[in-house]
């Protein structure tokens, strides 16, 4: 198996890289969608965070490696094991990392029943697909913006629902299908339709660093990876040893964070004031400000955590015309919260206010 290049290696691009990690924390978030132009180690970061993830507890010969821990999410032929009283065996695997080629049919993705064995012999056969591959990993498409509309239709509905159900003839077969979603595309080549493009919890615009002294870095890091692959991961080693316990320490962590109506209020009201339709983007941004608390060790979240996480899930769910800008900062972010939450949170029970720490500044690994 080829090295695979270090995540906390990658210099700059420090949202790309943060909303990874949140997605890592907590994969019902919901995914992120990288765009960016060539070569800005888009598909570098999503092979390098699938290398540093922790392993998970699994049923031994599952193919779908279902989580013991789970039971309302057991495959079906787990769910017909575990029927029968006996415990079901466990092992601990790696986190996979699964490429979905731009070719790839409906029937590749959700998988097959075999009708005429179910007809002939009346044994239900399932072939699995790239769904089941890809359950409890990292689900990776390059130009997704390539894929045909129906099959990105097909990997959100099971990324939302957590479950990928299989019906041909009356013959069913249901099995777990969550996955760490990351699309990446270059805009130069095609957008995505509005529907679609919402459905990506987070989204990231990233283009070439600028700074000739990080430029500089980059080099350096890339020849000393293709001289000595082995030799520059090991000296990256203790960095991504450190990130992967604070990422197992964080998903322990995530469901322990709490929040208050004000930080609702928070979060409706700067959805509202920016007139983003729906509110899918409320449910991403407290799930993502909840994933940031946790990885910085916290069971509460502050003003900033919902800051971080609005810059990541507004920016492709804002109306825009064409003279307007194509992004929103942090500064804009946290200033308009500042300025909704009077209003927003009137006639509510005030809490004492924390030092809050500058929205600039993202955990560096």
């Amino acid at each position: 198996m080829p090295a695979i290049y270090p995540f906390t290696a990658i210099v700059g691009q420090e949202r790309m890289r943060r909303a990874l990690v949140l997605n890592a924390v907590d994969p019902r978030i919901g995914g992120v969608l990288i765009r960016g132009e060539r070569g800005t180690a888009k598909s570098t970061a999503a092979r390098a965070l699938a290398a540093l993830l922790p392993k998970v507890r699994a049923v031994r010969g599952c193919r779908f490696g279902c989580d013991p821990d789970q039971p309302a999410s057991l495959c079906t032929e787990c769910r017909e094991k575990a029927a029968t009283g006996h415990p079901l065996p466990v092992e601990e695997k790696t986190i996979p990392f699964i490429n979905l080629p731009v070719s790839a049919t409906e029937d590749r993705v959700v998988g097959t029943l075999d009708i005429e064995q179910a007809i002939q012999k009346g044994e239900r056969h399932f072939e699995p697909g790239v769904l089941a591959a890809a359950n409890r990993g990292l689900l990776y498409i390059d130009e997704v913006n390539l894929l045909d509309d129906h099959v990105v239709d097909v990997l959100l509905d099971s990324a939302a629902m957590g479950m990928n159900i299989v019906e041909r003839e009356g013959i069913s077969f249901a099995h777990p299908a969550r996955f760490i979603l990351v699309g990446t595309m270059n805009p130069e080549e095609g957008d995505l339709r509005p529907q679609l493009l919402d459905r990506f919890a987070l989204s990231v615009d990233i283009t070439g660093i600028r700074d000739a002294r990080n430029r500089v870095t980059i080099i350096e890091h890339n020849l000393a990876f293709e001289a000595n692959a082995e030799a520059f991961r090991a000296t990256w080693q203790p960095h991504e040893e450190k990130l992967s316990r604070i990422i197992a320490t964080a998903r322990t962590l995530v469901d322990q964070v709490t929040y208050s109506r004000r930080d609702l209020l928070s979060i409706a009201a700067l959805t509202a004031s920016l007139n983003v339709d729906g509110h899918r983007a409320d449910l991403v941004i407290l799930k993502a400000a909840r994933a940031h608390a946790a990885y910085e060790g916290r069971t509460s979240i502050t003003d900033r955590d919902i800051v971080l996480a609005a810059e990541l899930a507004l920016p492709h769910r804002i109306k825009r015309g064409p003279f307007q800008q194509a992004e929103i900062t942090p500064e804009q972010l946290q200033e308009r919260i500042e300025n909704l939450q009077g209003s927003s949170s009137e006639g509510e029970p005030s809490e004492p206010a924390e030092k809050e720490p500058d929205p600039d500044s993202v955990k560096k690994k």
